[in-house]
């Protein structure tokens, strides 16, 4: 099968990725980062999260970077709501779209959200409604897509199911996750053969991550698929809250070179996207883990 000619990259950097680092990032910084980002050519940047700061305390003051963030025409600045007060309150902040995040596995489901499958779904339809009379678009995340950290492997028609019965209630687009990063290309393309007889490819995009070394090889094996849009974060920023210690998201640096390499348009350039990263990774406490990001900066260290 052909390869598409474009792929569109969804940045979720400065809201996945920040989520999960256990340093606080100050508000200036996440406005600087995400001004970089897109800088860097990126057309659809996820910026925060409108939810309880009680429980995802590093996202407390998405209104003030909204309100901080330079934003450029072209660009989508998005954000997650997790129920009708999330999205009154990213209504106020002006977003361009929002995101609601479903869950594959029932006990994943109640762990991360503390809501069964079928009641998150209920209030997402809400915030469909409310989205869709507002002129808003709502893009899906469904979670534990190849793997769910407490019950295990997770059967492609759950996750095909759940997938039309998002797409269903107004969302133009589902992220199919691998949240704890345990997909192989044999998975994507099982899940993907089981989604898409009642998902249009389309409306399909992969949110990968990185925890066995395996994101690349399943972007290639969604390519292959027609899988035209996947998430990536900055320099890999955001480990796995399951598996402590590992790489968490995709880098997007890894991902450009990648596409790049394949002659595949995204619009992002990779320099711009290494200089947000270097921006960001002094006030995380730690080394990004960016295979593309360690190589620049090891080359440029070298003064090579």
């Amino acid at each position: 099968m052909a390869l598409p000619a474009r792929v569109r990259i969804v940045e979720v950097g400065p809201r996945d990725g920040l989520q999960n680092e256990s340093v606080r990032v100050a508000t200036p910084d996440k406005i600087r980062l995400v001004d970089r980002l897109a800088d860097a050519g990126h057309t659809h940047i996820e910026v925060s999260a409108f939810v309880s700061p009680r429980w995802v305390p590093q996202m407390d003051d998405a209104e003030a970077v909204f309100s901080g963030i330079t934003r450029r025409p072209g660009v989508r600045y998005t954000a997650l709501v997790p129920n009708r007060t999330g999205l009154d309150r990213a209504l106020g902040a002006g977003v361009s779209e929002v995101a609601v995040f479903a869950a594959a596995s029932e006990t994943f489901s109640q762990r991360n959200i503390n809501a069964s499958i079928e009641a998150s779904l209920a209030t997402y339809a809400e915030v469909c409604s409310a989205a869709a009379a507002a002129g808003l678009p709502v893009r899906g995340y469904l979670s534990t897509c190849f793997g769910c950290p407490f019950e295990g492997p997770v059967p492609p028609a759950r996750v095909a199911e759940l997938a039309a019965r998002l797409v269903g209630m107004g969302v133009y687009e589902v992220a199919l996750s691998d949240t704890i990063g345990v997909a192989h290309p044999a998975q994507i393309r099982e899940v993907l053969e089981a989604t898409q007889p009642g998902v249009p490819v389309e409306k399909l995009a992969l949110h990968l991550h990185d925890t066995r070394g395996t994101a690349l090889v399943n972007v290639y094996a969604g390519l292959l698929d027609g899988i035209a849009t996947f998430d990536s974060s900055a320099g890999g920023l955001g480990g796995c809250p399951y598996a402590p210690g590992a790489s968490g998201n995709l880098a997007t640096e890894d991902l450009v070179y990648l596409l790049d390499g394949l002659g595949i348009e995204t619009g992002v350039q990779l320099d711009g996207v290494l200089t947000a990263s270097r921006g960001i990774e002094p006030l995380i406490g730690h080394d990004l883990p960016s295979r593309v990001y360690q190589a620049a900066r090891a080359r440029a260290a070298s003064g090579r």
